[in-house]
């Protein structure tokens, strides 16, 4: 039976230095792989790091340019603004000039139009007050004559009903010896 045990025991052993060695080798493959796997890592960090320090600097180097243009066509905006806000100033200019001008002219138009008119006022004001005095005159001249023409009649009616009433009373000329006919025939005159 001891020889039972005996093999048992050494199968024992055999299976776990067997183990163990598996064990050893095992861990030595995934040391190996896990070294690998390490080094590989570190490379590819290395080069991903070299790479983004590529990228860090292509990209710095990108911005740089994209900043210089941008500041490129600032400039450029800048500059056609400034010329754009000089070509409205002269714009403006002109058009204020332009509005001077125009409006002086129609100033001197409308003076010059109204001095016209003045003057053109002033003539049939003249004609009208012309026309005035002469029909004044010409009605001072016709109240004249009618009231001459008045004072006449009144003078012959007046005289014509003396004789009348002379004749009636039986008072004529004729019965006056010595006097004689004289009649008051002044006229009364009025001024022309």
């Amino acid at each position: 039976m001891a020889s039972h045990q005996e093999k048992a025991s050494y199968q024992a052993g055999e299976t776990k230095a067997r183990t163990e060695e598996k064990a050893g080798q095992a861990m030595g493959a995934t040391k190996d792989t896990a070294q690998h796997a390490k080094d590989k890592a570190s490379d590819a960090a290395g080069h991903a790091t070299g790479k983004g320090h590529d990228t860090k600097e292509a990209t710095k180097q990108k911005a740089s340019e994209t900043g210089s243009f941008l500041g490129q066509k600032t400039d450029e905006a800048k500059h056609k603004a400034g010329e754009t806000t000089e070509a409205t100033k002269q714009k403006a200019g002109e058009t204020t000039e332009a509005t001077k001008q125009k409006t002086a002219e129609t100033t001197e138009a409308a003076k010059q139009k109204t001095a016209e008119a003045l003057e053109a006022t002033k003539q049939k004001a003249g004609e009208a007050g012309q026309y005035a005095k002469d029909s004044a005159v010409a009605g001072k001249d016709k109240t004249g004559s009618v009231i001459q023409q008045a004072t006449d009649q009144v003078k012959n009616a007046a005289a014509g009903a003396k004789d009348a009433v002379m004749n009636t009373l039986g008072m004529s000329g004729d019965n006056k010896q010595g006097e004689t006919d004289n009649k008051d025939h002044s006229t009364i005159t009025s001024d022309h």
